[in-house]
């Protein structure tokens, strides 16, 4: 089965969930600089979510470019991952809405964790189709940054409920470790 259909499908999803969040940016009542206050917490929640989203795309777009061929245990893997991530335009309106308060906290890091898993499972999918010498395992042996990531969120969730900044720089520090693709991928698909 050829992957264009999987990769159309999942970049118009995605598109989906970023023009639903900023939606949830609301005009505000009044024309000056002190009627955008109340909006900061939405706003830096949606700034979050926009490059969560962004490298989720990113690195799927990559993810995909190794692959040969998708098959139905893929298509539902990919479809598992799509799940978490439309979850992001609630937990991220929830949580800004309540000012980063620590149940939307701690679900947002939950969304996020599951998300990560989501990405986990697809890669291990399409690795298990392909066999364990294609070019994707290969790229993706050793990965550190993913099992950090996913050790992080796990942190984040229960830190909420000790402060919820302790999980708002977790989120960002992830962010921070994702926002450039990954070079291992970047690698194989150049070679």
């Amino acid at each position: 089965m050829s992957k264009g259909r999987l990769e159309a499908f999942s970049d118009g999803v995605i598109a989906i969930l970023i023009t639903i969040m900023v939606l949830e940016l609301k005009v505000p009542h009044g024309g000056d600089w002190a009627a955008l206050r109340p909006l900061l917490p939405v706003f830096l929640t949606y700034v979050l979510s926009f490059v969560f989203l962004g490298i989720y795309w990113s690195n799927h777009h990559h993810m995909l470019q190794l692959a040969v061929r998708v098959d139905g245990k893929i298509l539902w893997a990919n479809l598992h991952l799509l799940f978490w991530l439309s979850l992001v335009p609630f937990v991220t309106g929830w949580m800004g809405e309540n000012h980063f308060a620590a149940p939307p906290t701690a679900l947002y890091g939950v969304v996020m964790l599951f998300s990560a898993i989501g990405y986990f499972v697809l890669q291990h999918t399409i690795i298990a189709s392909e066999g364990h010498g294609s070019r994707l395992a290969a790229a993706v042996r050793g990965d550190v940054k993913g099992k950090l990531s996913l050790a992080l969120y796990a942190v984040a969730i229960p830190a909420a409920f000790v402060h919820d900044g302790i999980s708002d720089a977790i989120y960002v520090l992830v962010a921070l470790m994702w926002l450039i693709p990954d070079r291992r991928i970047e690698a194989t698909v150049k070679a």
